[in-house]
Parts: structure tokens; sequence; C-alpha cells
């Protein structure tokens, strides 16, 4: 991760630097985890959202019984529809912000136990969920601050379930 935070930095303080030296208005955004239409959906590379999604579509279709879920459910993340993040954008431009980074999220998590049971439920998986502790969970909390988003007077207004549900018809229409 060190690379991908360390190119983040770089474009967030270039964007400040123009703006002190050239009068420019660049506004540098930090989303949380992403997901929507479009997503990356192949299971050795795409985030844990699209994969729970692919993996629980598999699952449903072969009949399973079950469905494994990997590391032990308990980290917490949070989730913001990809169409949020695009009004959440707009908002600032046409608010003509011209302050320091603002962090865009919805300011709640969730466990990854609580996501699969979301996932399940928006896609009719009527099987078990197994937790492999086996593998690994990574960080334990990633949540961001997003208070300075919300006293400009915006919030994301895509529940995680009408997300899932979107990101689901969206994934049945490319690659079912």
């Amino acid at each position: 991760n060190e690379p991908y935070a360390i190119a983040k930095i770089a474009g967030i303080k270039m964007c400040e630097s123009y703006n002190d030296q050239y009068g420019r208005q660049y506004i540098s955004v930090m989303p949380t985890n992403l997901y929507g239409l479009n997503d990356n959906y192949d299971l050795q590379n795409s985030h844990v959202l699209p994969a729970l999604i692919r993996k629980t579509h598999e699952a449903k279709v072969r009949g399973d019984r079950e469905l494994v879920v990997w590391g032990t459910g308990t980290p917490m993340r949070e989730f913001l529809y990809a169409d949020d993040l695009a009004d959440a954008c707009v908002f600032l431009m046409e608010q003509g912000y011209s302050g320091p980074l603002v962090n865009i999220g919805t300011g709640t998590d969730v466990t990854i136990r609580e996501l699969a049971e979301t996932v399940t439920r928006v896609l009719g998986f009527t099987g078990t969920l197994n937790f492999d502790t086996s593998k690994p969970d990574g960080t334990p909390r990633k949540l961001m601050n997003v208070s300075r988003l919300t006293q400009l007077g915006w919030q994301a207004t895509t529940t995680l379930e009408d997300g899932i549900r979107m990101a689901y018809q969206d994934f049945l229409q490319r690659h079912a």
C-alpha cells in the first residue's frame, strides 16, 4: 500500500501547491471504499464488496449450502456507492469549495460479517456463512471522518442495501 499512499499524498500536495502558486482552485478529495456500476468483479484482484457479490452469486447459482468468506468477519469497513462520490464532487464544485482535502464517505461502517449478511440477503442466497479464519483480516477498522463535508451540507443518499441491489443488477447484465 505504501506506493499507492505516497502517490495519493503527492497528488494532494501538488494540487495545494498549484492553488497557492498559480491561484487555481483545485479540490482534493479522498473517497472511502467505492462500489457500483461497472465494478471489477474479478475474484483475484477485486475489492471485498464486488468479490462478495460475485462469490455469492456463483454460490447461489450452484446451489451451495455455504459461502466461505475470508477472515473472522470482525474488521469494519465503510462503503460508498460510486454515484454518491460523483454527487459529492459536483456539490463541492458548485459550492466553490476552496479548503483543504475533503474525505468523502458515509461516516458509518459495518463489519465484514454484516456486509456478507447484507449481500446474501439482497442476492437471495439462503445458505450459511462460513468464515475462514486462516485467511487474513487486514486492518481492523477503516472509517473516515466526513464531518467537513457534512458541515457543508452534503451526505450520501444511497443505502448500502440499495447500492448492493443496483450493483448486483449491473453484475447480472454484464457477467451472468
